[in-house]
């Protein structure tokens, strides 16, 4: 085996490994999550006045991301950080579901929530 080809398994090996631990470690920090995940998800929307509360609540855009500008140009672009969030995605859904349940069910116009 040359040197070539064994520096090419070597650098698969070790891609492999790191790719590995890095599972290991996401699947760690995302299980004490789990069961609050599993709680947001299964929120039932069965009540009008819930679903407009969640409605305002929950923004429909990240709130976070901004662009500082002074005099005309852009200083600092703070980027979006709504998905660090471990719950982004649930809390998400829970928005959305809230406005099918008053678009759907109440037969509320929802634009303004968009």
């Amino acid at each position: 085996m040359s040197t070539k080809q064994y520096t090419a398994k070597l650098s698969l090996f070790s891609n492999w490994i790191h790719q590995i631990q890095h599972l290991s470690q996401s699947v760690i920090i995302a299980k004490p999550f789990s069961s609050l995940r599993k709680w947001l998800d299964n929120i039932e929307i069965s009540d009008r006045n819930l679903a407009h509360k969640l409605c305002k609540l929950i923004p429909s855009q990240c709130p976070f991301e901004r662009e500082i500008q002074l005099l005309g140009h852009t200083i600092v672009s703070i980027p979006p950080l709504c998905k660090l969030n471990p719950f982004y995605e649930e809390v998400v859904a829970l928005r959305f579901r809230a406005i099918c349940y008053l678009a759907d069910k109440c037969g509320e116009d929802v634009s303004s929530y968009c």
